[in-house]
C-alpha cells in the first residue's frame, strides 16, 4: 500500500476510540474478537452487529484518523450498543481456523455469537447488522436462514460483478483503487491508519468470490427483514446503474421494506471516508425507522445450538 506524505505521522494512532473496548466472545468452537461500546447512561434500545469486510478486521467500524468516523462511539452515543465482530477466520480465531470458512459456515457462527453476547449483555429490543462488503454477503446470508433479527443495513454489496473474474485478479494495485477510488475521499491519516486494519483473505473465504452471483439468486427470496443497500458514488467492485438495482430489488421479494441509496463523495471503503459520519447517521435513521414500525414485544430469541430456519 503507497502511503502519501500527508499520512506520515510520527505519533502512532490509539488502538480504539475512547468507550470502545476490545471483547472476546466463545461461538460455535470459536472465540471470536471484536470492539464493543455501549451507551453511557443507561441500557441500549438495540444492539447493532457490524460486519467488516474481506481483508479488514472490525476495526474498520472505529476509525482512529478523524472523530467522526467510529460507527462504535456514533451508535453509543446515541443510544446503540455496537459490537463489532472479527469474522470467523479473522482476529483472534484465525490461528483456529487459519484457512477460514464458507459464507454458509460463518452465517452459523454469527448466531452463536448473538446468543452468547446476550447472555452477558443487554441488547435492548434485539439486533440489527450493518455489514461492508464481504460482511454484507454475510450478513445477507445469515439473515435469510435465521429468524430474529430486526433489519439489515449494508454497503459495498451488490447481486453482479463489476469487472469480469479474470478482471478481479489484475493484481493489488487494482484492488487497491477498487477499495478506495480517489484518494481525496479520505482523511489524512487514513492509509497509514489502515495498515493496522489489514488482515489476509482466508483460502476458503476467498475460493467462493466468484461464487456470490449464483449464491445470491438462491438467498434473495429468503431474506425477511427490512434491508437497506448503500452503493457509494465511486464503488467499482459492482454494477449499480439503474437498471442492475432494479434487478437486484426484484429479487428480494419477501423483505418488507427495501431501500437503495447512493453516497455521494464516497468509495468503497464508506466507512473510512470523509462521508462515514453521513452514511452512518442515515443507517442508524433507518434502524430508528425499523425500530419504530416492528413490534414493541420483538425480543431476540431463544435458540438451541445449531438451529436456524
Amino acid at each position: 500500500m503507497s502511503v502519501s506524505r500527508t499520512d506520515r505521522k510520527k505519533k502512532p494512532l490509539p488502538t480504539h476510540s475512547p468507550g470502545v473496548r476490545p471483547i472476546l466472545l466463545d461461538a460455535a468452537g470459536l472465540t471470536l474478537s471484536g470492539l464493543l461500546a455501549e451507551p453511557p447512561d443507561g441500557p441500549p434500545r438495540a444492539t447493532i452487529l457490524a460486519v467488516h469486510g474481506g481483508g479488514m478486521t472490525a476495526g474498520y467500524f472505529d476509525g482512529q484518523v478523524h472523530p467522526d468516523l467510529s460507527l462504535l462511539t456514533l451508535g453509543a452515543r446515541l443510544g446503540f450498543t455496537v459490537l463489532a465482530l472479527d469474522r470467523p477466520g479473522y482476529g483472534h480465531s484465525a490461528e483456529q481456523i487459519p484457512d477460514g470458512m464458507t459464507l454458509e459456515e460463518q452465517s452459523a457462527v454469527l448466531p452463536a455469537a448473538l446468543d452468547a453476547f446476550a447472555e452477558r449483555h443487554a441488547v435492548g429490543r434485539g439486533f440489527l447488522l450493518l455489514a461492508h462488503s464481504y460482511g454484507g454477503k454475510l450478513a445477507l446470508t445469515t439473515v435469510a436462514r435465521t429468524p430474529g433479527l430486526l433489519a439489515l443495513d449494508a454497503s459495498g454489496v451488490g447481486h453482479r460483478f463489476g469487472v469480469e473474474p479474470a478482471g478481479r485478479r489484475l493484481g493489488r494495485r487494482m484492488d487497491w483503487e477498487r477499495n478506495w477510488g480517489p484518494l481525496g475521499l479520505y482523511p489524512p491519516g487514513t492509509f497509514r491508519a489502515a495498515e493496522a486494519l489489514l488482515a489476509p483473505m482466508p483460502a476458503r473465504e476467498g475460493a467462493e468470490v466468484d461464487l456470490w452471483p449464483h449464491m445470491f439468486e438462491e438467498l434473495a427470496p429468503r431474506i425477511d427483514i427490512p434491508l437497506r443497500l448503500t452503493f457509494a458514488e465511486h464503488e467499482a467492485w459492482w454494477l449499480h446503474e439503474d437498471q442492475d438495482l432494479a434487478d437486484l430489488t426484484s429479487r428480494l421479494t419477501k423483505a418488507p421494506v427495501v431501500r437503495v441509496e447512493r453516497l455521494p463523495d464516497a468509495g468503497h471503503n464508506i466507512s473510512l471516508g470523509l462521508a462515514a459520519r453521513c452514511y452512518h447517521l442515515r443507517a442508524l435513521a433507518f434502524f430508528e425507522e425499523c425500530l419504530h414500525t416492528a413490534a414493541q414485544t420483538t425480543t431476540w430469541p431463544t435458540r438451541t445450538p445449531g438451529e436456524t430456519t
